[in-house]
């Protein structure tokens, strides 16, 4: 077997089923507010559309997907970020889910013929990045996001000699737990960085479309390298998805736009990963990214659950809204978020996840120590009853 299968560590909800065993909640109705799976109804178009085109599944789909899904997510991502041409042909790639994606393109980009070769990712993090760093032959190095520094990226945490070995980096805006979203000024940093010692930008937009202010969506990495004379997106891709947008985890489908260099070779990788998405599904995503209407609403529900929640939240949690995303990342009263996680499972039946479960000690700490990710995902009724619990098991 591989030996670097050995390098990687539990998945948060491993630590976390582990942290809650011999536990038996109360008899109360469960609320799971631990995962970040979205569980508004998927749209019923999106639905229709799959299952209209099924006879698709007597055929083998090519890697690089349809030319018309590609060219409707270059459309997309031109609306989005307010970009000129984007050559659908050349600069994006649809995907089977952000996730597979992220994965795959640390195998395609680390080159393990170089001395020592680093992969760099936020800290706290999803954990994809550190496992495709570490299966990759990379070692991972992080930078902490911290409440002192409004979550923004330590750039200057890593020495020259790392800095100088790093060939891909992870960055997640808006950012998983905390929310932030990186501004210009964040991705000028980036940039003259990537342009100084050479890596890749891996940027995870997952949440991208799920915001507060329907005036003022979030800067992503595209329409910040435009912006700042990057038009040709070197060292570039940005990867996003239905998932969260669409309320259609199960699709796994998504996309990444950037650098057409980049692109044309991880599609290369693609040909022999066997990465194709099925005819059904390119169609239903099709369907998906030519739609706004569903996406507005889903984006009003979440802003009602936060609206809702965090007054409710606010006595008991040190919280605050996010920039972006469906999380609030908040600071436990007792300072440990294990204890804290077990007990409101044991008194409330109320599931959220220890932060510390989605960070790694870097720079003497672990960011995530202290806090719990609450995911507003069920219903509303169901945020609101669990943010209630919440406050109660607090008080008592």
């Amino acid at each position: 077997m591989n030996p670097r299968l050995e390098r990687l560590q539990p998945y948060p909800f491993t630590r976390y089923r582990a942290l809650l065993a011999g536990i038996t909640p109360p008899a109360r109705s469960p609320i799971r507010l631990s995962i970040g799976e979205p569980q508004h109804a998927t749209p019923a178009f999106i639905a229709e559309v799959l299952f209209a085109h099924r006879d698709g599944l007597a055929m083998y789909p090519a890697t690089a997907g349809l030319p018309e899904l590609r060219d409707t997510m270059a459309r997309w991502f031109e609306r989005r970020y307010r970009l000129g041409r984007i050559d659908g042909a050349t600069q994006v790639l649809p995907v089977n889910g952000s996730r597979e994606a992220l994965f795959a393109f640390a195998q395609a980009v680390v080159d393990t013929s170089r001395p020592a070769p680093v992969v760099v990712s936020p800290n706290p993090f999803y954990q994809i990045y550190e496992g495709a760093a570490l299966l990759a032959g990379a070692q991972p190095a992080f930078l902490n996001q911290t409440a002192d520094r409004h979550f923004d990226l330590d750039l200057d945490s890593l020495s020259n000699d790392e800095w100088s070995r790093t060939q891909l980096i992870y960055v997640c805006s808006p950012a998983n737990p905390t929310g932030r979203v990186l501004d210009l000024d964040a991705w000028r940093a980036l940039f003259d960085r990537a342009d100084r010692y050479g890596f890749v930008i891996a940027s995870d937009e997952c949440y991208s479309e799920i915001y507060p202010d329907e005036e003022h969506p979030p800067l992503g990495g595209l329409e910040a390298a435009q912006r700042l004379g990057r038009n040709d997106f070197r060292n570039l891709v940005v990867f996003t998805s239905l998932s969260k947008r669409s309320n259609a985890p199960g699709l796994r489908s998504g996309g990444i736009a950037g650098d057409a260099a980049l692109i044309d070779r991880f599609l290369l990788y693609r040909t022999y990963h066997g990465s194709a998405m099925s005819l059904p599904v390119q169609h239903a995503s099709l369907a998906a990214w030519n739609d706004e209407a569903h996406v507005r609403e889903n984006r009003a529900r979440y802003r009602e659950k936060f609206a809702a929640v965090t007054p409710i939240l606010a006595d008991v949690l040190e919280t605050s809204m996010p920039d972006a995303s469906f999380y609030l990342w908040a600071r436990v009263p007792s300072g440990d978020e294990e204890a804290f996680a077990r007990d409101l499972f044991a008194a409330q039946h109320v599931s959220v996840l220890p932060g510390r479960y989605l960070a790694r000690e870097a720079h003497h700490i672990n960011p995530g120590s202290g806090y719990v990710r609450i995911a507003l995902v069920p219903g509303l009724e169901d945020c609101v009853e669990g943010a209630r619990r919440i406050v109660e098991f607090c008080r008592r």
